[in-house]
């Protein structure tokens, strides 16, 4: 079923013009410094309403932090919403402060007084670098937040993504779109969504391009069958389940940016017509003078059970302004200025 616009021999994909920064025209003055961020597998066990029913917690959720070279579509699963609220916040750049706490500060300035409010997943691919694993629980902070947050800001893992998740425009969410309509929650598919998250994790980290398709194919199942309208919906006017089978014949797998369209991401080497790439965005952020400006390449892993835990094992300086615990494995130094240990239960900032 290949495209017929696809030249004969063509089977490998060339590196995508944005996955590489040598020649890219600098568009911060247009789109800001803030990323954007990308939800793989595992979509929505961020919500305590599915989180609470998964019989053997944690579930996990994967999410990519993406450099803002261009704009994507608004109301297209690439937290839109949560980035124009950092830039309210924060103004174009992240701060420097641990990205644990600027999860909890973003999280509460977003969604205040709303009912059904966005998940940690959205913050989290925005305040981290790299690719991150998120633990939830719905015993530990109503699930509200994540346990743990496992961060690679890893090149070769880097580039490996940049590599093989091709993405296709579709369509945005159409204004007054509720996905939510019908729920069908259910502990064997809860389980499986979380199986999900922490099989592309483990994909990517591995750089199994298999493994992070049929995480991407979990997870569109267990979307299906819990919460029907996030493919088929009244509102809707295109055939977004033939579309995702499609490209999952030809392709073996794919995912969409989020409920109701957006983006759809196909995970391989070939080449995908139409599609583009991303650059993961790495420590320090681009284009802020003011933003994170410490690197870790060894992986940043920060532990939440109650209050925060931020825990460096690179081995390099690691200093946490904010009074929250940290933790460093590595034998380099570890400064506190905020007065001890901090914890929050509320769920707030």
């Amino acid at each position: 079923m290949m495209n017929p616009s696809v030249a004969a021999g063509q089977d490998k994909v060339s590196a995508s013009p944005l996955a590489s920064a040598g020649g890219l025209a600098d568009t911060s003055g247009l789109v800001g410094g803030l990323p954007y961020r990308l939800a793989l597998a595992g979509g929505w066990i961020d919500q305590p309403f599915v989180s609470r029913i998964d019989p053997n917690p944690p579930g996990s959720m994967t999410v990519v932090s993406v450099e803002p070279d261009f704009r994507f579509m608004e109301r297209s699963g690439m937290a839109t919403s949560t980035r124009r609220a950092a830039e309210r916040l924060w103004g174009p750049c992240l701060p420097d402060r641990d990205p644990a706490s600027l999860v909890r500060e973003l999280y509460a300035a977003e969604n205040e007084g709303r009912r059904e409010p966005s998940g940690a997943q959205d913050m989290v691919g925005i305040c981290y670098p790299g690719v991150s694993r998120m633990d939830f629980d719905a015993a530990v902070d109503g699930g509200v937040f994540p346990v743990r947050v496992e961060t690679k800001d890893d090149p070769q893992i880097a580039s490996w993504i940049e590599r093989v998740i091709r993405i296709l425009p579709v369509a945005q969410r159409p204004a007054g779109y509720n996905p939510l309509e019908v729920k069908r929650i259910d502990a064997f598919w809860v389980r499986r969504l979380g199986g999900s998250g922490r099989e592309c994790w483990d994909a990517i980290i591995s750089r199994d391009l298999r493994g992070l398709g049929h995480s991407f194919n979990e997870t569109m199942e267990a979307w299906v069958a819990m919460l029907p309208g996030t493919v088929d919906h009244h509102s809707i006017d295109i055939d977004l389940a033939a579309i995702l089978a499609w490209y999952r014949k030809e392709y073996g797998s794919a995912l969409y940016s989020g409920c109701g369209g957006g983006y759809l991401f196909v995970p391989t080497e070939r080449e995908v017509p139409g599609s583009f790439g991303i650059r993961v965005r790495r420590a320090p952020v681009r284009g802020c003078d003011g933003g994170i400006a410490s690197e870790n390449r060894g992986g940043i892993a920060s532990e939440n059970r109650g209050g925060i835990a931020s825990e460096n094992r690179g081995g390099g300086a690691s200093e946490n302004r904010g009074g929250i615990a940290l933790e460093n494995r590595g034998g380099g130094a570890s400064e506190n200025r905020g007065g001890g240990a901090s914890e929050n239960r509320g769920g707030g900032a």
